[in-house]
């Protein structure tokens, strides 16, 4: 009988990191396939089911101020100002805490959330001709 050197059993063990790789790429591959898919239309989904996992929020939101930072250094600080001012769910701090921004921050805020499409949808006819007011005079400029 010929005894080989090594168990065949055990050098697929060394394979194992190449599945892990194999997998991460495979997933990044997929989830740039879906983001491109109608223009992002699944990637919120996906992004939202990911963030449930532990820690990886926390990393995403970092990594989100990060970017924003470096792209529109007005705005990040706004939303800086805004979350430290905990306006998440009451619309008159909100209100207040923009208030209180620099014309500067508040025009970069509000042209950053009227680009993501943030901006809260107006409930009476005196809010909806504020908002078309503030919408014609970032048009105006």
């Amino acid at each position: 009988m010929l005894s080989s050197r090594y168990d065949s059993a055990a050098v697929w063990l060394y394979f194992i990191p190449l599945y892990i790789v194999g997998a991460i790429v495979l997933t990044l591959a997929l989830f740039t396939l879906v983001a491109r898919v109608q223009g992002g239309k699944y990637a919120r989904p996906v992004m939202q089911g990911i963030a449930k996992i532990p820690g990886v929020r926390g990393l995403m939101m970092k990594a989100s101020r990060a970017a924003l930072a470096k792209q529109n250094p007005e705005a990040a600080s706004a939303l800086e100002k805004l979350e430290r001012a905990g306006v998440a769910n009451d619309p008159q701090r909100a209100q207040a805490a923009l208030s209180r921004l620099s014309a500067s921050e508040r025009r970069a805020y509000l042209e950053a959330a009227g680009q993501e499409g943030a901006l809260p949808e107006p409930q009476n006819r005196q809010q909806r001709r504020a908002m078309e007011r503030l919408q014609k005079q970032r048009r105006g400029r």
